[in-house]
């Protein structure tokens, strides 16, 4: 019936906004900007009515959460970083039914989703910040899932994402695109050493990573990626534990994904950060690499601290 017509991991750095106003920093994310609006032109060349944004900003302690509330709109400063978002002005539209058809899925299919269609909760800035610039004219309704997951496994993240696919392609009457709102590599530079990270990655080590994981993408080798995953959320610092990229491949087919990554916007640094903006051709899939529950809790990583 529906269709997952764009597919994409996206940065959501707070330097972007920053990057509006006068100072220093002025014009300093035009690129990510503009990436941002291209990956928005695309899915309205495709008809997309809902973009549905993975959220490693939005931290939950148990189960998977969708915020599906009908309409948000307000004003944000960002209680982590209050010097790069302070006042920025939002406000776009919420989808409550593909908020409760994805839950409803994904709770038929064993990974335990609540809606929250009549909630007063606002988006976090991992949404805030993609909409901005993707969709300025609130052309698209949004729907956020939680990505900052601090007890759950890799494994149930990605069967999330394939049910979160299901429920599109079966039951829904629209056309969808999925954005990974997350880092690459996620170590912030030390107190006092900002400034000087402003546009470098922490270390080497993290910067040739994060490299050669973009190699990986462009290359199909979703197989290795998928399962050294876990380590690279470890070692990586990855962003929530990289739980957005795992909702991701887990809707693309996780191991079995035949795509390759295009990059939109180049890997850049920022605070220290690994970020980019990449689209992932969707491709058809049978679901059949999607980890089962029994290996989320045999084998599976699991997040227990935020990273």
């Amino acid at each position: 019936m529906g269709k997952l017509a764009l597919a994409a991991k996206i940065t959501h750095v707070p330097s972007m906004y920053l990057s509006e106003l006068p100072g220093e920093r002025h014009g300093t994310r035009a690129d990510a900007i503009e990436g941002h609006r291209e990956i928005g032109r695309r899915c309205r060349a495709l008809g997309v009515d809902t973009l549905v944004v993975f959220d490693t900003h939005w931290l939950v302690n148990a189960n998977y959460h969708l915020n599906c509330a009908p309409r948000w709109a307000g004003t944000y400063t960002s209680n982590e970083l209050p010097h790069f978002i302070s006042n920025m002005a939002y406000a776009f539209n919420g989808n409550p039914e593909l908020g409760r058809l994805l839950a409803r899925v994904c709770n038929e299919q064993g990974v335990e989703t609540l809606a929250h269609d009549a909630t007063t909760l606002q988006p976090e800035y991992g949404t805030l910040v993609p909409m901005r610039y993707m969709n300025t004219d609130e052309h698209f309704r949004v729907v956020s899932v939680s990505a900052l997951c601090t007890s759950h496994y890799l494994n149930d993240s990605a069967r999330l994402g394939w049910a979160m696919r299901e429920a599109v392609e079966k039951h829904y009457d629209g056309t969808v695109a999925f954005l990974a709102s997350g880092s690459l590599s996620h170590r912030f530079a030390q107190n006092g050493l900002a400034p000087e990270f402003a546009f470098k990655i922490w270390s080497p080590f993290l910067e040739r990573l994060d490299h050669h994981v973009i190699d990986m993408w462009q290359a199909g080798e979703w197989a290795d990626f998928c399962a050294m995953l876990p380590e690279y959320a470890s070692k990586g610092h990855g962003e929530g534990f990289m739980h957005d990229t795992a909702m991701l491949l887990g809707a693309l087919g996780w191991s079995a994904y035949d795509g390759r990554a295009e990059v939109i916007t180049p890997y850049f640094a920022a605070s220290g950060t690994g970020q980019i903006n990449a689209v992932f051709p969707v491709t058809p899939q049978d679901g059949a690499a999607v980890p089962p529950p029994e290996a989320s809790r045999a084998t599976s990583f699991r997040s227990s601290a935020r990273l």
